[in-house]
């Protein structure tokens, strides 16, 4: 069947628009959209038969007038983003089921494969999103787009969906008794201190936290600092001078909590934070139950070093945690004697390694311990995490982090129209 016989078959099904006579053979050629596919075939199926060119004069019966309406959603869904800084975007489509039958029936009333060119919600996505894209100056993106669309065709409403910012940073925590992120039990956590800016500077409706790890609630955090990525949601802003914002979370932490390092990454970074493989790095104030002389502690820190540790679940976190067996090694260990009862350790450990069980042994739980190899009982009286790196390669690396020199583009702007979304 040629081209005229197939746009014949077509027309003779009832009232078309172009796009939906031209959607059939959207495999045809190149550079064109369907609606200019289909008024090339009616213009040349004119010339064919040598009858008068007549545009459509009804409603046509398989898209039921949706194809004329593309400019219509567009110029709708810039308004429904209002106050909306995006980079990125996506369009889909929710098309009634009836509308897709009617579209896979043309085929087949014209003799062709159901799936023959292009489906009608294709279409749709693509020519309502080219419009969208051109009003609001933002680049298409199919993969995670800042903002989503939905046109709902059922209902002739437009769906948003604002998809997170992603920040990346590190923090230092400089007073004990703060949990990483919130807990009852406590007046506030590294998350309470850090979160409340960065809301109110990308107008996001939620921050969540995540750590690469988390140090004990009495322990301190130094060094370099933890890294941690914080993911605001819904967020209406995305130009945001991070620097201004690290600044104005350090002031407010008032000397508790400190950030530093801020820079915008992708969604993937949440998982790499959490997952990547890290060694850390703790210096531990240890007391003794009894009279430890130096060359005891030396021998039994000799012994650490380098040593494959076992250690059962603590009885601390056993009642949240799998009873387990863990195998974890200390790369390097060294210390020195403050005086006979208390020591100065230093432990750069694999990740998962319980630092305080080290020392004490947990009740032979944690073989071989510090208080174990020196036949005393030991404790640690205090703790900090003095640094936190990637095993193979760091957190942070080029693949993962977002440059965006430009500025963002946004919907109408609300405050100057009135609007009141």
């Amino acid at each position: 069947m040629d081209i005229l016989d197939t746009t014949r078959r077509l027309v003779a099904s009832g009232p078309l628009c172009d796009s939906c006579l031209g959607r059939p053979v959207a495999d045809r050629s190149f550079g064109l959209t369907n609606a200019e596919r289909g008024r090339a075939l009616r213009t040349t199926l004119a010339l064919a038969d040598d009858e008068p060119y007549e545009e459509p004069d009804e409603q046509c019966w398989v898209c039921e007038g949706l194809c004329d309406r593309f400019d219509e959603f567009a110029a709708r869904a810039a308004e429904e983003l209002g106050e909306t800084e995006l980079y990125t975007y996506q369009v889909g489509t929710r098309v009634p089921p009836l509308l897709e039958e009617n579209d896979r029936l043309l085929r087949i009333d014209a003799g062709l494969d159901a799936e023959a060119g292009e489906e009608l919600g294709t279409e749709l996505n693509r020519e309502i999103g080219r419009r969208l894209g051109r009003r609001l100056d933002a680049a298409v993106d199919f993969e995670r787009p800042d903002v989503q669309f939905l046109v709902d065709f059922e209902t002739d409403g437009i769906e948003i969906q604002r998809n997170s910012v992603s920040v990346y940073g590190r923090y230092r925590k400089l007073k004990r008794g703060i949990p990483q992120t919130e807990w009852v039990k406590f007046e506030t956590s590294v998350e309470e201190l850090v979160a409340p800016p960065f809301l109110s500077a990308f107008r996001g409706t939620e921050a969540v936290f995540h750590g690469a790890g988390r140090e004990d609630v009495d322990a301190l955090m130094l060094g370099p600092g933890r890294p941690f990525v914080l993911e605001i949601k819904e967020p209406r802003r995305r130009n945001v001078d991070l620097k201004a914002l690290e600044k104005e979370v350090n002031t407010e932490a008032n000397g508790d909590v400190e950030v530093e390092d801020l820079c915008f990454v992708t969604y993937e970074m949440i998982e790499r934070v959490k997952e990547h493989d890290a060694s850390k790095t703790y210096r531990a104030t240890v007391g003794f139950e009894e009279p430890v002389n130096r060359s005891a502690f030396e021998a039994a820190i000799e012994t650490l070093d380098g040593a494959t540790v076992e250690q059962r679940t603590p009885n601390r976190v056993d009642h949240r945690r799998a009873d387990l067996v863990r195998k974890r090694e200390i790369l390097e260990i060294d210390g020195s004697l403050t005086d006979e009862y208390t020591a100065s350790v230093e432990i750069h450990g694999e990740g998962g390694l319980y630092i305080k069980e080290l020392v004490s042994g947990d009740e032979g739980r944690t073989e071989p311990s510090l208080a174990g190899t020196l036949g005393v009982g030991a404790t640690v009286e205090a703790l900090d995490v003095i640094d936190v790196e990637g095993v193979d390669e760091p957190f942070l690396t080029p693949a993962y982090r977002l440059e965006r020199d430009e500025a963002p583009a946004s919907g109408v702007d609300v405050s100057e129209t009135g609007d009141g979304k």
